[in-house]
């Protein structure tokens, strides 16, 4: 079973768990400020779960890569929406402050 690291938790989940899910699960704050109520449950297309992610998850998607590619978001990034991504293998979550995900400042990073 691949492992999570994030917000100096360690966890794990079934190959192809959805990564917003399995975070939510072990109680991980996935969104900054108000996006906590307002967002779009995992639609992936209000892009408030945007991660950096290190290791072996899914590929982009065309919904996931439409969001990515509008503002405030960029695919040069390098930022995943976790709602439209699932875990292969072991992964390292980060996440960054802004009403996105977008900033370039850390909200909570992974265990090292």
């Amino acid at each position: 079973m691949p492992k999570i690291t994030a917000q100096g938790k360690t966890f794990e989940c079934p190959q192809g768990a959805n990564l917003r899910q399995v975070l939510l699960e072990n109680g991980i704050e996935l969104y900054n400020g108000a996006t906590s109520a307002i967002n779009c449950h995992g639609l992936g297309i209000c892009g408030t779960c945007a991660v950096q992610i290190e290791g072996t998850v899914s590929e982009p998607e065309w919904r996931e890569n439409t969001r990515r590619s509008l503002p405030p978001h960029s695919l040069a990034q390098n930022r995943r929406l976790a709602c439209q991504t699932q875990v292969l293998g072991n992964v390292k979550v980060t996440k960054f402050d802004g009403a996105w995900g977008q900033g370039t400042q850390t909200v909570w990073t992974p265990q090292r």
